[in-house]
């Protein structure tokens, strides 16, 4: 089942003449940071733009900031570690400045322990909300200046409520040139150790026409590399299906890539690499997470799909798109997961030539089922395999890439670095440096003449 529930017209005008009135106050100066996935980078782009909307102005230096935002992932415990650590820096911040707002947001604020270990370990935290009142912040920052108490305002609390998609906020992205567009939220899968359903909601799409618009307003704004965002994009489901919203958006006219991100493999479907066939606009990359060569495993993750399924489907691409980059996800060290498990992970990594391999050591995520499984596999033997399976998958990816050699390719210039050096993506998603300037925002044609496991290098033509 696949809902959607829009915020009422009238909320986003009640949120934005709240807006105005923080704005008549005075404002200040907004610091946001950032963990996990590009649908938080999306999600923090609208939170900026909200915050703007209430007469902050964006800092790079968390001193200066009158309000910080931490936007946390709950995916893996790393994540969660990095965003609890980064919160534990500020309390200097709120000592030197007892003025300063500081809010908590994202997936890891939708688990009821987290909540709990915030309020309890950070006592300068003003207020914490989930991903689905983003919308609400003005109100919120209204109540935390009024109130001077601290709250929780989520989806996953009592009397709360996913399942609810706001348009009409302002968006601040931090590119002209490449841009997040969501396109659905949450996920119906319950993986066995995710716990995405339960932080994120229910799948709920877009409406095709407002996705088509804001597609179009970006394409004619400069863009030039728009990645479709969804927990599971496959699974969209608005006036068309998945295959039909990229055609669609294919077909709009102008110079650019299309990409999207994150499919699960039981739903990327031949339709989809057709659409992708069809225009030379639909980016050569194909993220796939594969998560575990072991149809054991893989029954324990509810993946619902067998190795030899998912490798038919890498041919399918190979076939349809012989110029496309494929990546995946593995896990190392599922509960359960034994040496001969492991050992068709491997296997499987290697049959599949991935051009990059995100792989990850299992951290159980409190309310998965995977987390209460009796079998969990010690942490050295996880890390172990993770080092083996990273220097399987970095030899391979060198040979993928050294492969490119002689090669030209399309390259998205990101322009000059700190160092100096000019790179960008390609349409395969890989960097590239070059030798000559070229604005950011600009493609050029590239010759490679070298290579690394996850970089490329080459000269400027004017092919």
């Amino acid at each position: 089942m696949n809902e959607q529930r829009m915020v009422p017209p009238e909320e986003i005008e009640r949120q934005k003449a709240v807006a105005a009135r923080l704005k008549a106050a005075g404002g200040g100066r907004v610091w946001i940071k950032t963990f996990g996935c590009q649908q938080n980078e999306a999600d923090s782009e609208k939170l900026l733009g909200i915050c703007e909307l209430c007469g902050y102005t964006p800092t790079d230096d968390p001193a200066q900031a009158d309000l910080i935002l931490i936007n946390t992932c709950a995916i893996r415990e790393h994540a969660e570690l990095r965003a609890l650590s980064g919160a534990g820096q500020l309390k200097k911040l709120k000592a030197d400045k007892p003025g300063l707002l500081i809010a908590v947001c994202g997936c890891m604020v939708e688990q009821e322990h987290r909540r709990r270990q915030l309020f309890t370990s950070y006592p300068y935290v003003d207020f914490l909300f989930g991903t689905d009142r983003l919308h609400l912040l003005p109100e919120l920052l209204e109540r935390a200046g009024r109130e001077k108490k601290r709250f929780a305002v989520t989806a996953s609390q009592p009397g709360g409520d996913f399942g609810v998609i706001s348009e009409g906020l302002p968006v601040h992205r931090a590119s002209a040139y490449r841009a997040w567009l969501p396109v659905m939220y949450g996920c119906n899968n319950f993986c066995s150790y995710c716990v995405v359903p339960f932080v994120r909601g229910r799948e709920r799409s877009r409406d095709t026409e407002t996705v088509l618009r804001e597609a179009r307003g970006l394409i004619e704004g400069g863009c030039r590399d728009i990645t479709l965002l969804g927990q599971n994009v496959n699974s969209y489901a608005g006036d068309t299906d998945f295959p039909g919203l990229m055609r669609r958006i294919l077909a709009l006219p102008g110079d650019f890539w299309l990409r999207f991100m994150t499919s699960h493999p039981k739903d990327a479907s031949r339709a989809l690499v057709d659409a992708m066939h069809e225009s030379e606009k639909a980016a050569r990359h194909f993220h796939l997470p594969v998560q575990s060569g072991s149809d054991r495993v893989l029954a324990r993750m509810n993946r619902r799909y067998t190795a030899a399924e998912y490798l038919e489907k890498v041919a399918y691409i190979r076939e349809r798109l012989p110029d496309a980059a494929i990546t995946s996800d593995v896990i190392c060290g599922f509960p359960g997961e034994t040496d001969e498990d492991f050992e068709k992970t491997v296997e499987l990594v290697g049959r599949a030539g991935f051009d990059m391999l995100y792989t990850f050591v299992y951290s159980p995520r409190v309310g998965s089922a995977a987390a209460e499984m009796k079998d969990q596999i010690p942490h050295e033997e996880k890390v172990r395999r993770f080092e083996r399976l990273s220097a399987f998958q970095n030899e391979r990816a060198a040979a993928i890439n050294a492969s490119y050699v002689g090669k030209t390719l399309r390259v998205l210039s990101d322009g000059a670095g700190e160092n100096g050096i000019y790179s960008g993506r390609s349409s395969q998603n890989k960097i590239v440096t070059f030798d000559r300037a070229v604005a950011a925002g600009s493609f050029a044609q590239v010759e490679i003449t070298g290579a690394q496991a996850y970089a490329l290098s080459g000269v400027v033509t004017d092919r």
